[in-house]
């Protein structure tokens, strides 16, 4: 089998070639480089990483493309997320590839006619990783455990002997009061049996490591294998020459604690990386791939992206819901907690909006489908892997730091090597410095820092109704000195009610009549407050801007505004035209109900404000927030907000279209959140440093909005602020610990205060530390 002249990778059969590049090559991602660079022997390892991910992001993805995701193993460090990106993205049919180190997850976007779904493992499989479906990583978990197992025992054998025979001979024990001569035949033995033990551990235990640091090599991104390879391999390199030559100085035990405490260390480390981001896999496990279609014959089973707008899809209970849309047959409760976070089901009838990835729990729906063909439960999916590998400025910084760490590593440990020898140390005692160097440090830590503590907060975020649409969110919240509310369908409910009512019961149930024919918000609220009497109603009548009039048991009766009832030459009298101004001047709608020539009482409605909105503000004022109140109602009807001492300043008289002055006038005095309901406020909410939209679970759809509330709880808006800035406080601690930790320990061992076999179980824990730190309760 030939090798690609570019990586130097097995070549397919046959191989990849072109008629004007010189060479066979594995993938037409080498040949494109090789086009590129021409002489790549000349070319810089960064020509050939930027070669490789040219542009790959550049060119709009073509229509009929499809994206999955995938699990892979041997992605030790952040580093190895660029080689992916770069090598894959750039391989026949795939137009893009996204990779993320703290999820081991690939998300791959390609050309379902070029390649087929069931190849794209092996793509990334060719790259020296190992892929799977989300689903079947489990597998990929079994193997590790696996390795772990054979690492402990043959490597407990190995700390045994080396406790029992060789440590006793290394402190300066007697030969004769050792339990056997070392340097004798026994001794061989011994020596021979710890090299075969050390042998299994370090090449089927340590097989992920050394893979590892392969591909490091090959793709110029050096990482932590690599550092734990060249430690663990020259301990063993070294501790057999020894013990060719006739030697019992050996180091077998370095090389098997480093190589077990890394191995069991990645695998606590994947556990609680799966915690973390635990939300994004089972929604990816969730997603539906396939949808029974109604047809004249019945149903058929076809696949999600054959289904186009309008078609109506049959659900049965104990199944997901593939694609949003609005129900049109039956009756069913639907779990939808996964998306919006409520727990209990929601019951769903002809007319209901149902969104995609909910469970139909009773009996079975017939859902006709949106116009997008879209699911709330992929874009779920996609808005978490967005956030989740997006980097703000602290992790693009710790990544540029990462990119030179393990280089300088490197240089740092031949320096303490050579500085040992020049100042009389043994070339043992050197070679130990050296390699506690390498094992020590930890640049892992780093690159785990921001996104296991992201995917922590946007995980508590959704349980608890909030959708983080942003990364930006977490840097930003705790900048934000002024949040901004829109008054309608945010401080209130957005729905009308009856606020006040004059007038006996027999006006209100004739009023309620009159109402019912109505489709009028303020109809919907007389007849909430007051149920329709059973009267004769005839010849109803719509006088748009006015009101309404109908005959009501043989008498006419009308309401609306004054003027309608006055332009029939009846009276309205002055207390209940005091009442009209009264409601109007407080934002309010009032109807004069009327009959017989006279008015007979009034029925006022409004938007009233939710029960919480004043705590919601007081709790936002003590945290030092500006809050402040835009309205389009006049200056009278807004008095009820100016009241409010927590209030910085109402906004009123506001059409929607100027709301997004309001923001910017705002954001000159400093960062400014805006609160809406998603709707008319989206430019507002685009223009803030930060925005937040009230929505129900089918509107997820708001990109103008940073973050979304799926709940109609306002007191939910000052967890947004709680959540963000414990998130980013927890990302600033991992970030410190990760300096602090390298600070401290790479010093220590440049002065040989820490041996090889400490700095193992020191650089897996801090690690842990991250970890285990950004998977806490927020």
């Amino acid at each position: 089998m030939t090798s690609c002249d570019l990586c130097d990778l097995p070549t397919p059969d046959p191989p990849v070639t072109d008629s004007d590049v010189d060479g066979e090559f594995c993938c037409r991602g080498c040949l494109e480089v090789t086009r590129t660079l021409g002489d790549v022997d000349e070319a810089e390892p960064e020509d050939i990483r930027r070669a490789l991910g040219a542009d790959q992001n550049d060119e709009p993805i073509p229509d009929g493309t499809e994206e999955t995701f995938l699990a892979v193993e041997g992605m030790h460090c952040s580093t190895c997320e660029a080689f992916i990106e770069g090598t894959a993205g750039a391989s026949e049919g795939i137009h893009a590839a996204e990779a993320s180190y703290a999820s081991n997850v690939v998300k791959l976007t390609y050309d379902p006619d070029d390649i087929g779904r069931d190849e794209l493992p092996g793509v990334i499989n060719g790259l020296g990783y190992t892929a799977r479906e989300i689903d079947e990583a489990d597998e990929g978990r079994q193997e590790t455990i696996g390795r772990l197992l054979v690492g402990g025992f043959f490597g407990m054998m190995v700390m045994l002997w080396y406790i029992l025979f060789l440590y006793p001979a290394y402190v300066g024990v007697p030969p004769e009061d050792l339990l056997l001569d070392l340097t004798g035949p026994a001794g061989s033995y011994l020596l021979g049996n710890v090299w075969v033990m050390t042998s299994v551990v370090l090449f089927y235990t340590g097989f992920p490591i050394l893979r590892g640091a392969y591909v490091s090599l090959l793709s110029g991104h050096p990482n932590m294998d690599l550092l734990i390879a060249i430690a663990a391999v020259n301990a063993y390199v070294y501790s057999t020459l020894a013990m060719l030559v006739g030697m019992v100085d050996v180091y077998f035990d370095i090389a098997v604690v480093i190589v077990v405490v890394v191995t069991l260390g990645n695998y606590y480390e994947d556990r609680l990386k799966r915690k973390a981001v635990g939300l994004l896999s089972e929604l990816t496990e969730e997603r539906v791939d396939e949808a029974r279609i109604r047809t004249e014959d019945g149903t058929e089973t076809v696949p999600i992206e054959a289904v186009r707008p309008g078609d109506t899809l049959v659900v049965k209970p104990g199944e997901r819901v593939p694609l949003d849309g609005t129900v049109v047959e039956g009756t069913a409760a639907v779990d939808e907690s996964l998306i919006t976070g409520e727990s209990l089901p929601v019951r769903k009838e002809p007319g209901d909006e149902v969104i995609g990835g909910g469970v139909v729990a009773d009996s079975a729906l017939v859902v006709a489908v949106d116009e997008d063909a879209g699911s709330t439960l992929d874009r779920l999916v996609t808005l978490l892997w967005d956030i989740q590998s997006s980097k703000p400025g602290a992790q693009r910084l710790a990544d540029r730091i990462a990119a030179v760490f393990v280089p300088l590593v490197i240089i740092v440990a031949v320096v303490a090597f050579g500085w040992q020898l020049f100042t009389g140390a043994t070339p043992t005692g050197a070679l130990l410095v050296g390699l506690a160097v390498l094992v020590v440090s930890c640049p892992c830590a780093l690159g785990l820092a921001t996104p296991l503590a992201t995917a922590s907060g946007v995980h508590t975020a959704l349980d608890e109704g909030i959708i983080v649409g942003d990364g930006s969110v977490f840097e930003t919240s705790e900048e934000v000195e002024y949040v901004a509310f829109d008054k309608t369908g945010t401080l209130t409910t957005g729905e009308m009610q009856v606020v006040e009512a004059t007038g006996d019961e027999r006006t209100l149930e004739r009023a309620a009549a009159v109402e019912q024919f109505s489709e009028h918000p303020v109809a919907s609220a007389v007849t909430a407050h007051t149920s329709p009497p059973d009267a004769e109603v005839t010849g109803f009548e719509r006088h748009p801007g006015k009101g309404v009039s109908a005959e009501v048991d043989g008498d006419r009766v009308v309401v609306g505004v004054p003027s309608l009832v006055e332009h029939r030459g009846w009276t309205v009298a002055d207390d209940h035209a005091a009442q009209v101004t009264a409601a109007q001047e407080q934002g309010n709608v009032a109807s004069v109900v009327a009959w017989d020539g006279a008015s007979r009482g009034v029925v006022v409605a409004g938007d009233t404000p939710r029960e919480e909105w004043e705590s919601v503000v007081a709790e936002l004022a003590a945290d030092g927030k500006k809050v402040v109140v835009i309205t389009g109602d006049s200056e009278r009807a807004a008095a009820r907000f100016r009241e409010r001492e927590d209030v910085e300043h109402v906004f009123a008289g506001v059409p929607p279209e100027a709301k997004a002055q309001v923001v910017e006038r705002l954001q000159a005095d400093g960062p400014t959140a805006m609160v809406g309901d998603g709707s008319n406020d989206a430019p507002a909410l685009a223009a803030a440093d930060l925005g937040i939209a009230m929505e129900s679970g089918t509107a997820l759809a708001a990109d103008a909005a940073d973050a979304i509330v799926t709940t109609d709880d306002l007191a939910t808006v000052p967890r947004v602020f709680e959540l963000t800035a414990a998130t980013n406080g927890r990302i600033k601690q991992n970030l410190g610990w990760a300096f602090l930790y390298n600070a401290i320990a790479i010093p220590l061992a440049v002065a040989g205060a820490i041996n090889p076999l400490l700095a193992a179980v020191a650089m897996s824990a801090s690690s842990l530390l991250v970890v285990g730190n950004s998977s806490r309760n927020l």
